[in-house]
């Protein structure tokens, strides 16, 4: 982690989403605000990370953090509203249900919509850089994560207690012998890399 805080002086709300490229499943993101006094030098990416770090670190930064949140959206939103504004959606979502209101908010990527009238700026690769993304990385990867090992009891040939719904080869071959579940995104049906072109 290369930069704790962005503005020395704010109470800032890192957001970041979890499952935006996956064929299945929930997109889900979340925020998270920090006391500026907290370190932790191994919060990062969360793909940076092996699972067992990631578990752990979420209970760290959900027992340490000033306010977080965790918000799902479900695959019928999706499938409504594109995958882009799901995840945009999610995040909005995350900072409504943070105890604290922030005064500044740092996005992961570089698409945004305004939220509530407070300034923001979109991080490209943020999780990498900031303290507050890589955290809501952390939660937004391993409540998801959890969230499709669930789903996995019922419908155990699709193989997301590992895939956690990504296009994985095995995946994919689920999906041409025994079709799509009430779980799947339906407006991706194969189509992946358009729906990660979508622009605001």
């Amino acid at each position: 982690m290369k930069v704790y805080y962005h503005k020395s002086n704010k109470w800032e709300a890192g957001c970041d989403e979890a499952g935006r490229g996956c064929l299945a499943g929930p997109v889900v993101a979340a925020a998270v605000i920090f006391d500026k006094k907290y370190r932790n030098r191994k919060i990062n990416d969360s793909k940076k990370l092996n699972e067992e770090t990631r578990n752990a670190l979420r209970k760290e930064i959900e027992n340490k953090a000033i306010a977080w949140a965790v918000a799902f959206v479900d695959q019928q939103t999706i499938d409504e509203i594109n995958i882009l504004n799901a995840s945009i959606f999610a995040m909005h979502q995350a900072l409504d249900q943070l105890q604290k209101r922030p005064d500044f908010i740092l996005v992961d990527g570089n698409k945004f919509k305004p939220y509530k009238n407070i300034p923001f700026e979109t991080i490209i690769q943020g999780d990498g850089k900031y303290l507050s993304i890589a955290a809501a990385s952390i939660l937004a990867k391993t409540h998801r994560d959890e969230y499709m090992k669930k789903l996995h009891q019922d419908f155990p040939v699709y193989d997301w207690a590992h895939n956690k719904g990504y296009p994985t080869p095995k995946h994919r071959e689920a999906i041409a012998q025994f079709g799509i579940t009430i779980h799947h995104r339906k407006s991706f049906n194969m189509l992946l890399p358009e729906q990660l072109k979508l622009d605001l």
